[in-house]
């Protein structure tokens, strides 16, 4: 089954659990105990979902949990990799 390009989980973020809870990157970053950059960049897709990220965002909304949030960068990640799968060049191994 083809997969379409998944959203950055920094987007389902900012425009489902943010806008939902109306928080501000600054009230956000101060309740996960990270910097408004560390935040701001995985808002921006310049950052990913670390698996810390993901705990730390279930410890503070409780669901989504942490394995969500990491499925959802993993489904990000693998629709990027196979975007450049033509130029990784590898060679199938044949038994």
């Amino acid at each position: 089954m083809a997969m379409h390009n998944p959203a950055h989980p920094g987007e389902i973020l900012k425009d489902f659990m943010m806008d939902s809870f109306n928080l501000t990157i600054t009230e956000l970053a101060e309740h996960l105990n990270v910097s408004r950059k560390t935040l701001s960049k995985i808002l921006n897709a310049r950052g990913a979902i670390t698996p810390e990220m993901a705990l730390r965002l279930e410890l503070v909304f409780q669901k989504p949990d942490a394995d969500h949030w990491l499925r959802l960068q993993n489904a990000y990640d693998l629709w990027h990799a196979r975007q450049a799968q033509e130029s990784m060049k590898v060679m199938p191994y044949v038994a």
